[in-house]
């Protein structure tokens, strides 16, 4: 007979759910007798599962591998508080009556306090989950039911809580909370169990599975963190017990009893605030409960959402913009490494047995075969040539990565669809993923060290999907505002618009060589110009009107520019006009054709005629000095008569604003005016460098000289119509 679980409910275990679900009541320090056997009753009780091969399990008769381990449990010799709940036992008080238990508030009146464990106050990642604040405004200082009056409760960090000016102890509290009806635990909004099990009478002990040990090469056992934690709980358990038992002082109960708390409190969350740290012997700090779930090494996110996987290689990434858009370059050690399963069949029988007898070490060799019966063998330089008269129709051949392969990159964090994209392989030298620049926006990388990750699909049906639904021209446009996130960065823009300027000449040897560059074979019969080499990019029948990063109109008629310039705003990402219109009007295939060879153009137009910065670029004229100066003291001179129309008290007050920021706003103005006049200055004498070029063009959209409200792409866009 199968289930199917419908639904999982996290809640509190009762006091006799952790007894009856227990194989063995712990009651002794020890770990191992004289003879190196776990000692019954003890942390390492055998009855609580296996861990060492050979051995059978005393409680269900499983080995290692079949017995998933048994919990015992722990009774506690004077009630502790749960430390991961101090906040709803806080709520919960402050709602019910010292005397008779009853709520004092209304239903309706209070949120839910889930006592589903989701971490505390200090659970480490956000607050937290399961406990709600109560509103307080609406409990009564005088109970409704009994009339009495109700004392101030107040909490204490970690754990403490007084009722007037009087500390409450564990066993006062658990009173308190027994004498709470099960009928006004809907009212309090408790869900999962009793509030009064949140005061620990009985303690479940892990199984051993849960914390193996490991014999070190001495011969001696090295126990885990939490059997460590567990041995110093039950032996401070055992030595309150018997205090309690002779009639010890009450100091040294109590002394005992906030011991017991500390290592309790320390068993489920090591790292809680004003919790001195339980730590080993060395000064490590003890990894227990809380530790184990948390953070980037914990079981969440470190074993469930993200695990090491197989097929997959993680290095440094570098530009290439000879690739396209389409493929990722990997290394041939990656590629010797990771391998794509292919089904030998009567069609490609003599192709896969020369890829065996090329062998593992050779790139485009095989690394293993599957027989139809599963079973794997290695393919060595020893045994490739036996292997290879072996292989037959059925098996299954594991070859090194071929150019062309379909495989899966992603870089970290991965936060929208285009952090993670299927590309083509290209098989490159040296020991980097290399990929066209193009692509550096969506996956938001850079060359400044950056990693990324490598997958490689196993399945025909895996391959397939990525192929259709993550091959990077399916994702030239953002899902976010519509326009091209895959567009020219840097110096492809720089190119195409040195290109495209209106007194640019390509002679015909030239512009010969940049096509054939471009996959483009064209007789020339004579010189062209820079917009005419670009329009034989241009699909046929392609017709555009907009205004380019300066503001002027650039006009595209069947495929041929005719007017104006290419920058970043027809070719640039997000911005892209051009791009997004090809990718809309001609679909993927074209665009992603156009994009690559736009990007190579413009970069190869630059090597030809030499593009370089220094810092003479930023020199003007000493006419634009003089010019500058004369502005600013122009506006010192009008900003010192402000300030003495404010000493005098005559200056206008604007509305809304006081005195003194009435003349902040008219400084301030001042001072805008002057920056105005003084870029326009320098943007009208500095000659046209390729600093000036970057800028103009939108290739260093950090340093803009003109209209820096265009360059953001929010005017004239086609899309957004």
């Amino acid at each position: 007979m199968s289930f199917k679980v419908s639904s999982i409910k996290f809640g509190l275990l009762s006091p006799s759910m952790i007894k009856k679900m227990a194989a063995v009541e712990i009651t002794l320090p020890e770990l191992y007798d004289k003879d190196g056997y776990p000692i019954e009753k003890g942390v390492m009780d055998p009855r609580l599962g296996v861990i060492d091969p050979g051995m059978r399990c005393r409680t269900c008769g499983g080995g290692v591998g079949t017995c998933y381990g048994h919990f015992g449990y722990l009774e506690i010799a004077q009630p502790v508080i749960h430390v991961k709940h101090v906040k709803t036992i806080y709520s919960v008080l402050r709602s019910t009556c010292e005397k008779c238990g009853r709520a004092l508030v209304k239903r309706g009146e209070v949120t839910v306090i889930d006592t589903g464990y989701e971490g505390g106050e200090d659970a480490g990642e956000g607050s937290s989950g399961g406990e709600k604040e109560t509103a307080f405004s609406a409990v009564k200082k005088k109970c409704p039911h009994c009339g009495s009056e109700q004392a101030k409760v107040r909490m204490n960090k970690p754990y403490d809580y007084m009722l007037g000016g009087k500390k409450l102890n564990p066993v006062e509290i658990r009173e308190w909370l027994e004498r709470i009806p099960d009928k006004d635990l809907k009212v309090l909004g408790i869900e999962g169990g009793r509030p009064d099990w949140l005061i620990l009478t009985v303690l479940p002990v892990p199984p051993v599975s849960m914390r193996p040990s490991i014999t070190l090469e001495t011969g001696e056992r090295s126990e885990d963190d939490l059997t460590h934690k567990l041995v110093d709980l039950v032996r401070i358990n055992q030595r309150l017990r018997d205090n309690v038992e002779i009639g010890a002082p009450d100091f040294i109960i109590e002394d005992l009893w906030e011991l017991l708390q500390y290592h309790v409190a320390t068993l489920f969350d090591n790292g809680l605030s004003g919790v001195p740290q339980a730590r080993h012997r060395s000064g490590r700090a003890l990894r227990t409960l809380a530790q184990r779930l948390k953070g980037k090494e914990g079981r969440f996110r470190g074993n469930l959402t993200g695990k090491r996987v197989n097929f997959s290689a993680r290095t440094v990434v570098s530009p290439d913009p000879n690739l396209s858009i389409n493929e990722v370059g990997v290394p041939e050690v990656i590629a010797r490494e990771l391998t794509m399963p292919i089904r030998v069949n009567e069609m490609n029988l003599e192709q896969m047995k020369k890829i065996v007898k090329i062998g593992p070490e050779h790139l485009g060799g095989a690394n293993y075969i599957i027989r139809p019966d599963g079973k794997k063998k290695k393919v060595t330089e020893h045994n490739k040539e036996e292997i290879a008269s072996e292989v037959q129709a059925g098996f299954i051949i594991e070859r090194h990565l071929q150019d062309g392969d379909i495989v899966i990159f992603n870089r970290q964090p991965s936060l929208h669809r285009m952090s993670i994209m299927a590309h083509r392989v290209r098989i490159m030298p040296y020991k980097t993923f290399r990929f066209n620049l193009s692509v550096c926006a969506p996956y938001n990388a850079d060359f400044d060290g950056d990693e990324m990750n490598l997958h490689v699909p196993q399945t025909e049906e895996a391959q397939t999907e990525a192929v259709e639904l993550m091959m990077v021209e399916n994702h030239i446009r953002s899902p976010r505002f519509g326009g091209p996130i895959i567009g020219c960065i840097q110096d492809h823009i720089s190119g195409n618009y040195m290109l495209t300027l209106d007194s640019t000449i390509v002679p015909k040897a030239r512009a010969i060589q940049l096509l054939v560059a471009l996959g483009i074979e064209e007789e020339l019969e004579k010189d062209i110009s820079g917009k005419e080499l670009f329009s034989y990019l241009l699909p046929k029948g392609l017709n555009l009107k907009f205004k380019s990063n300066d503001g002027k109109i650039v006009v595209i008629k069947d495929g041929k520019l005719v007017q104006g310039v290419i920058d970043k705003k027809a070719i640039g990402t997000e911005v892209g006009i051009l791009i997004g219109k090809i990718d809309k009007e001609y679909g993927k295939e074209i665009s992603r054709e156009f994009i690559d060879r736009i990007g190579k153009l413009g970069i190869k137009y630059l090597d030809t005629i030499g593009f370089t910065i220094g810092i003479s670029d930023e020199d003007i004229k000493n006419d634009a000095f003089k010019e500058i100066k004369s502005q600013i003291k122009d506006v010192e001179k009008e900003c010192e008569n402000i300030i003495t129309s404010y000493r005098k008290g005559s200056i206008e007050i604007l509305p809304g604003q006081t005195v003194e920021e009435s003349l902040e706003t008219f400084i301030m103005t001042e001072l805008r005016k002057v920056l105005d006049k003084t870029s326009k200055i320098i943007d009208r004498s500095l000659p046209s460098n390729c600093a000036v070029i970057m800028a103009r063009s939108g290739a260093d959209t950090a340093c803009r000289l003109r209209r820096p409200a265009d360059v953001a792409g929010k005017e004239d866009t086609p899309w957004l119509h």
